[in-house]
């Protein structure tokens, strides 16, 4: 098997990284939503969106940090701070989009979670590579 270009491997494990994150994301929601979250009470659908990005984004940055941007770097709350404050900026992404999707124009919160994570997968690749992981010249 030919090994790919650094720049491409990158990327594949990003996207490796991205769907096991995804995963779990979606999981954690799911069993949210079939325990406790009824997705038609607003509240509840975001309590299990939290729950489920806590759980994503701490699993996320450690299989970032160490198996996709190889991060070397030593100032490390610096970089979790970066890692969470731009998670946390698509968490809210996420929670526009599943507001607009499932309490306003009534659709199904499955789907929409599934369209939201698609949206939010990219976002995350281009705040971790332009900002948290950036590689210093």
């Amino acid at each position: 098997m030919q090994k790919l270009s650094p720049k491409y491997q990158e990327l594949f494990n990003y996207l490796v990284v991205g769907v096991l994150t995804t995963v779990i994301s979606l999981l954690v929601y799911y069993a949210c939503i079939y325990t406790f979250a009824n997705p038609q009470n607003p509240f509840l659908l975001q309590c299990a969106n939290v729950i489920s990005w806590v759980i994503s984004v701490i699993f996320a940055y450690v299989m970032l940090r160490h198996f996709v941007f190889h991060s070397e770097n030593e100032n490390v709350v610096k970089e979790i701070a970066q890692f969470f404050l731009s998670r946390l900026a698509t968490l809210f992404m996420d929670m526009a989009i599943m507001f607009v999707l499932v309490t306003l124009l009534k659709g199904n919160a499955s789907i929409a979670k599934l369209i939201s994570q698609v949206v939010v997968i990219v976002m995350n690749y281009v705040l971790s590579k332009l900002i948290v992981f950036r590689k210093k010249d």
